[in-house]
């Protein structure tokens, strides 16, 4: 018998449906349980019900924390700015306490987009609410252009998860306003944009990155890697 595929477990956005009826939807897009899958995972979707994420991270292999809306400033000790997007309160603690209790299991946890700011706020760390709010990052980071298509390069830092699977530089697409600003004590910038910015994290049993690998995964190598990668701590 084949061995048994790693169980992940996907945090999901709450999306409210637009008739009378007003029903909450939870959901991601298909395009990362098609990456796990063709990585060797067993995705799981989890419903956003905070009293159970922690039954939810005893069940899983690992946990995967995927892109959505914004992180409330709350958690990273601001107020709200102008320029912050839509947040779902419900959602960060959903998040927060499935992240803390697949932490202290010792289970792994990755991250794409919205995923990468939350475990870089969990570790300690701060976000950019605006990021068009510091002029010192003019990479495009909010690209118009929809997939396929890339926006700009990356560069991994040599002895990471991250450059052994992809190598040196890569391009990668971008859709984001909020980003990572003060590091997180404990975790390792694995990637930066052109302008600096950190664009993906790695810690012991973390790997988490700012771009949308998942979208790209079926017609490039580079966006597999990250799924490579994540498998390597399974």
């Amino acid at each position: 018998m084949p061995a048994p595929r790693p169980v992940v477990g996907l945090s999901t956005s709450q999306l409210t449906e637009g008739t009378g009826l007003g029903r909450v939807f939870n959901g991601t897009p298909r395009r990362y349980t098609e990456a796990l899958d063709a990585a060797g995972f067993l995705p799981l979707l989890l419903p956003t019900l905070p009293d159970l994420a922690e039954t939810y991270a005893a069940q899983v292999d690992a946990v995967l924390l995927t892109g959505g809306v914004d992180v409330h400033p709350r958690h990273f000790g601001e107020h709200p700015r102008r320029g912050l997007g839509q947040v779902d309160g419900e959602r960060d603690e959903f998040e927060i306490r499935l992240y803390r209790e697949a932490r202290r299991l010792g289970k792994p946890v990755f991250g794409i987009c919205r995923g990468v700011q939350m475990i870089n706020v969990l570790e300690g760390g701060t976000l950019w609410q605006h990021l068009p709010d510091a002029p010192e990052f003019w990479a495009d980071h909010a690209q118009v252009a929809p997939s396929p298509a890339v926006g700009h390069e990356v560069t991994f830092t040599p002895g990471t998860h991250l450059h052994a699977t992809h190598g040196e530089r890569a391009f990668v697409n971008s859709y984001h306003h909020q980003a990572l600003r003060d590091l997180a004590p404990g975790l390792v910038a694995a990637a930066h944009a052109p302008d600096g910015l950190v664009e993906a994290v790695e810690g012991d049993g973390l790997i988490a990155v700012q771009w949308h690998p998942e979208v790209l995964a079926p017609d490039s190598l580079p966006a597999r890697a990250f799924f490579q990668s994540c498998r390597s701590l399974c």
